[in-house]
């Protein structure tokens, strides 16, 4: 592995130095492409130049593949979609940019009605509040509507993060909480699914699950108890 050479300005933020080791670069390519650069900075404690200088090293030896995109290819590519640009996720696939672009295009174009499974739906409310909802629809092969109306009915909301880079400083706030909307949650919280409460609030279920934390309420042992019922039952149906 390539030595790595840190500046003064490394040392000072506490940042990593010396080689990255096998776990650290096996880390990089798990993340690299789904987060921005200074999140995996951050996470694997180095600089994001040096998170920069190693994906450069990493991706710039890959094997450049040619001819027609293969299955495993395409699910990479929207495992990529909307999480980075044509750029980079053509360095991750070994691709020349046009063909990303004109393959993401080619996405676009497909489009089923069918019903949403249940593992379509678990994806999407992953993958939901880090992607438009455009890419969204490129990626499940739905119109975008079927998207924005599946999100509806699951209360989904985008990461305050997520719009801070789409649209600026201040495109996440949200509205305020009022007394009423507080006592509702405080009665109900305990029993009652996250989603239910979110439709009778008209809330996203990740502004519950939020505003619940922060107030120190809890689910019931019991109702604990039943989610985890309804989730091994999901699995297995």
């Amino acid at each position: 592995m390539a030595r790595l050479h840190w500046s003064g300005d490394d040392a000072a933020r506490g940042t990593r130095k010396g080689r990255w080791t096998r776990a650290e670069v096996d880390r990089l390519k798990d993340m690299y492409g789904l987060r921005p650069e200074a999140a995996i900075a951050r996470d694997l404690g180095r600089s994001v130049a040096s998170v920069r200088k190693m994906a450069d090293e990493l991706f710039r030896t890959a094997s450049r593949r040619q001819g027609p995109w293969t299955a495993g290819e395409i699910q990479d590519l929207k495992r990529y979609l909307g999480a980075s640009g044509p750029e980079v996720i053509a360095r991750i696939l070994g691709r020349d940019p046009e063909e990303v672009k004109q393959q993401v295009f080619e996405l676009g174009r497909i489009q089923h009605n069918s019903r949403w499974t249940r593992e379509e739906v678990q994806e999407l409310r992953r993958l939901y509040g880090t992607r438009t909802d455009a890419d969204l629809a490129a990626i499940f092969g739905r119109s975008l509507d079927a998207v924005q109306r599946i999100a509806k009915k699951y209360c989904l909301a985008k990461d305050k993060a997520f719009l801070r880079r789409q649209n600026g400083k201040g495109a996440s706030r949200m509205p305020r909480w009022d007394e009423a909307e507080l006592t509702i949650l405080r009665e109900i919280y305990p029993r009652t699914p996250n989603l239910e409460i979110a439709q009778r609030l008209n809330r996203s279920v990740k502004s519950i699950v939020s505003k619940a934390h922060h107030m120190g309420i809890k689910k019931e042992i019991d109702r604990l108890r039943e989610m985890g019922r309804e989730n091994v039952g999901h699995r297995y149906r």
